[in-house]
């Protein structure tokens, strides 16, 4: 029997769930907020760009198809300008940014079942851009394949963390009723091949392009120059 998500979500979730949900996501906010100001590996163009690549980010994810129901989606690379940022920022920096781009998506199109699928759909599996962060040192690749590798390091992390909270939903009988509990694990692993490596193939497509072009390392380098104070400009001026 087909379930609506919806209805199952409104019957699963309690209030005490929702609540919890609500209290990370402030105090996640409340702590990347103060890791942004007050640390100092942290420069005026890293917290810019940040801000540039996640609105970018954000705004790709909704031009998006849904050849599955209750989540699953193939959006227009729109992971790409945050993993860009990951690799010209590093890991720990570009896990940050993948943290807050989960909770973007979380913000904007909610699906949880209990506080665990919450941290695995939003917290975990965005965090995973951070990986991207460690493409630059894939020895003497070139470029394209560094991006490459690196982009489906991701999509590996996020696929398996994305297949645990689906085996969660369908353990449960979250969409499909009197699922046996065995095959939760399969359907949850054909849910998420129906989609994420889609999505996947067309960010690695798009770095390849960006690296075969020259444009990604134009990206890199004015994401890398830092503007001159003006008092130092009106000095040289003088």
């Amino acid at each position: 029997m087909l379930l609506s998500l919806s209805a199952v979500v409104s019957e699963k979730t309690t209030d005490i769930v929702t609540w919890i949900s609500i209290g990370v996501i402030a105090a996640l906010v409340v702590v990347l907020v103060l890791i942004s100001i007050f640390s100092k590996k942290y420069t005026s163009n890293d917290i810019a760009y940040a801000g540039v690549c996640l609105a970018a980010s954000f705004a790709l994810s909704f031009i998006k198809v849904s050849p599955v129901q209750y989540g699953g989606s193939i959006t227009l690379a729109s992971f790409v300008p945050v993993l860009i940022y990951s690799y010209k920022a590093g890991a720990v920096k570009g896990t940050v940014a993948g943290i807050i781009f989960g909770l973007f998506n979380f913000i904007s199109d909610p699906f949880i079942l209990t506080p665990l699928t919450f941290f695995l759909d939003y917290i975990l599996a965005f965090a995973s851009i951070g990986l991207m962060g460690f493409a630059s040192k894939f020895g003497r690749l070139p470029l394209a394949a560094k991006l490459s590798l690196g982009c489906v390091l991701v999509y590996a992390a996020r696929f398996i963390f994305h297949l645990l909270s689906g085996f969660i939903y369908f353990a449960e009988d979250s969409i499909w009723a009197n699922i046996p509990t065995p095959n939760a694990f399969v359907y949850s692993f054909i849910y998420q091949c129906v989609y994420l490596p889609a999505d996947c193939a067309i960010c690695v497509a798009l770095f390849v392009v960006l690296a075969k072009s020259g444009t990604f390392d134009k990206l890199i380098s004015m994401m890398n120059k830092k503007v001159a104070p003006a008092q130092n400009e009106q000095t040289t001026r003088q």
